[in-house]
């Protein structure tokens, strides 16, 4: 499945905008404050019904406009065509619909990812945004296994308020071992599949950043528990046995590690900026053919000022990277930061307006 077109009214400073998309590669280009970023973000809303940006959700409705509203056309298996429609009213009321009737679950339509400057975060923060971004492809790669991150949160929560009702002395000790008999075994299934996610974007990862001149790149899991549910249980006990009433636990996915390294060497500490991007980059790529090979649908690639702090050299290796695998959307200043590319598409754009340039790519 692919996106077709985009239509949005009073999204930002776009008051309408109408593009097509090519097959492949589509760049979109003009200078700072032309709405670039903007257009990128209307792509995502009406895939997701969200925004990649932070700030409240009115912000993404035209000043003195009662409502946004973004409308993808998809092209879906055979040619079929729907549209996806995604509007949001200053009171806060939304609607996304595909075809008129509430749209699947997430997997089962076109989905995006995004790079941007914000983005970074993902290498530079703390470990529960690489947690929370590994869980989102274990659901999009294994939709079976999507709720695990969930159904594990419930449990670790009701087990820390019985924990902290003990330490209060409201609660006695005992009541703690049946629910974490429970964590262990939620445990279990989310190390599990961790464990398959990071196995499968492992060597992708380190195919892409080498091809985008980072070399000796290495993508590593780190469970801070080990082992089948009934170990997990045993060393729960150990711990409760220290502490009855610990009402946080540092032992278990709550703390788990996805490491990015170079060299041997962790980059969210001694990378620099210039490879914290291209690993950044190369996550994704990692992500995309993984989905591929596991017969899943391929995110559309959202990349947003993406060759700014690229020499020409690493801009060439980045597009010959992107050509042939699915759908990207691409911001530049200016249209010869993207080196051309077959079947690309180019959209210039201006004071919140779109020109379409595809009949003439």
């Amino acid at each position: 499945m692919r996106v077709v077109s985009l239509e949005c009214v009073d999204f930002r400073n776009l008051s309408a905008a109408t593009m097509t998309l090519g097959p492949e590669i589509t760049v979109m280009h003009g200078p700072n404050g032309a709405g670039k970023t903007n257009l990128l973000e209307a792509f995502h809303f009406g895939l997701t019904g969200s925004s990649f940006r932070s700030g409240p959700d009115r912000d993404l409705i035209r000043f003195d406009r009662p409502t946004a509203r973004v409308e993808l056309e998809l092209e879906l298996d055979r040619g079929r065509r729907s549209r996806l429609l995604a509007a949001l009213e200053r009171g806060g009321d939304r609607r996304h619909l595909l075809d008129g009737a509430p749209p699947p679950p997430l997997d089962r339509r076109a989905s995006a990812a995004v790079f941007h400057p914000d983005r970074l975060q993902l290498l530079k923060g703390p470990p529960a945004h690489r947690r929370a971004h590994l869980d989102r492809f274990v659901a999009g790669c294994w939709p079976a296994r999507g709720d695990l991150r969930a159904r594990f949160g419930r449990t670790l929560a009701q087990r820390n308020a019985l924990a902290a009702r003990v330490r209060a002395g409201l609660a006695a000790p005992a009541g703690l071992a049946i629910w974490d008999e429970r964590f262990a075994a939620e445990a279990e299934e989310l190390i599990a599949a961790r464990t398959a996610a990071a196995a499968a974007l492992s060597a992708p990862f380190a195919a892409a950043a080498e091809r985008l001149g980072l070399p000796e790149a290495e993508l590593g899991y780190r469970p801070r528990a080990e082992g089948a549910a009934a170990a997990i249980a045993e060393r729960l006990a150990e711990l409760r046995a220290v502490e009855p009433g610990r009402s946080y636990l540092s032992y278990g996915p709550q703390s788990d590690e996805l490491e990015l390294r170079a060299g041997g060497r962790p980059l969210r500490r001694f990378g620099s900026q210039g490879q914290q991007r291209t690993a950044l980059l190369a996550l994704l790529l990692a992500e995309r053919t993984a989905l591929l090979a596991a017969a899943r649908p391929a995110p559309v690639l959202l990349l947003d000022d993406v060759m700014s702090e690229l020499d020409p050299g690493h801009r060439e290796l980045l597009v010959e990277a992107l050509s042939g695998t699915g759908q990207v959307l691409i911001t530049a200043t200016e249209p010869e930061h993207v080196p051309t590319a077959a079947r690309a598409f180019r959209v210039a754009v201006g004071g919140g307006a779109v020109r379409d340039l595809a009949s003439a790519a």
